[in-house]
């Protein structure tokens, strides 16, 4: 079974510009420039709405196996989701000094980020690309 999400040719800048409502899109252009700088890597248009950052090849046990992002953000309406936790460590304290935001599997849901403490963002996410690296090389997009 292949994944839903895969990596496409897409223009990242592109989709970013169309982003709604006009907050969000000024926010994900921050968070396009923060990843960029952060990871080293050029963003990559996921599906048609995940910008994404790096990207790993895992394969599990049962022969299951794929590639997926790094690490990378979708501005949705109602929050930011950002997909920056492999799932592997525990980041509660560096969560503790991010500023509001709502826990998922593996991903944060953030409101505006003129809430958020962009530096902690950083760290977060050079922690969960460093966790990810330990269990799959992670790789240029």
């Amino acid at each position: 079974m292949a994944n839903k999400t895969v990596m496409t040719d897409h223009s990242v800048a592109a989709y970013l510009e169309q982003v709604l409502p006009e907050r969000r899109r000024e926010d994900a252009l921050v968070l396009d420039k923060l990843f960029r700088e952060t990871t080293g890597f050029q963003a990559r248009l996921w599906g048609d709405s995940i910008v994404g950052y790096g990207r790993y090849h895992y394969q599990y046990a049962s022969g299951r196996e794929g590639d997926f992002l790094a690490t990378g953000f979708a501005p949705r309406k109602a929050k930011m989701v950002v997909y920056i936790m492999p799932g592997y460590s525990d980041y509660s304290e560096i969560l503790s000094r991010l500023g509001p935001h709502k826990l998922g599997k593996s991903c944060l849901y953030l409101g505006a980020l003129s809430k958020i403490d962009l530096d902690v963002l950083a760290e977060l996410i050079e922690a969960g690309l460093k966790d990810l690296n330990g269990h799959w090389p992670v790789q240029e997009t």
